[in-house]
């Protein structure tokens, strides 16, 4: 990948999220349970809005959007951090889901804060600031759910 050229950057930035919303559908799709099925389809909905936002910033029609985006600081608790990659399989735990998306979120997040490193103008700075803070705030909300889920079942 030639990190180098801001249009191959924003073209790879906009395959992972179109891979990103259709790892979460079909996760979504096949889950039973209705809040586990909204947790992954509301995610496929975020991942397909930052998609959009580079595609936007690819055409040059980023700008003023971006304006009022409210940058906060996400805390890291790191669970995944500490986890060797998972595969998906069709009848995984879904606690191993959990753990397989914060995980994705991470890698997703390094790659953000590389590519905001390399950004060359103010509107792709803040498309991968936006991004990174996104990322983060999945991760962190996976995280938190495979928390909660774990002290559910006692452990």
């Amino acid at each position: 990948m030639d990190f180098n050229n801001l249009i191959a950057i924003i073209d790879f930035a906009i395959s992972q999220e179109q891979e990103a919303a259709d790892f979460y559908r079909i996760v979504g799709e096949k889950e039973t349970m209705k809040d586990k099925k909204h947790l992954f389809l509301q995610f496929a909905g975020e991942e397909d809005k930052h998609r959009l936002l580079l595609e936007n910033l690819k055409s040059g029609d980023a700008g003023s959007t971006l304006d009022d985006y409210p940058f906060i600081w996400i805390t890291d608790i790191k669970r995944s951090n500490y986890v060797a990659d998972i595969v998906y399989t069709t009848a995984m735990p879904y606690r191993d889901i959990l753990m397989l998306a914060a995980k994705r979120e991470e890698k997703a997040l390094a790659l953000y804060n590389l590519l905001l490193g390399k950004a060359e103008d103010e509107a792709a700075r803040k498309v991968f600031k936006i991004l990174c803070q996104e990322e983060a705030r999945h991760k962190l909300a996976l995280e938190g759910t495979l928390d909660a889920y774990m002290a559910e079942m006692g452990d």
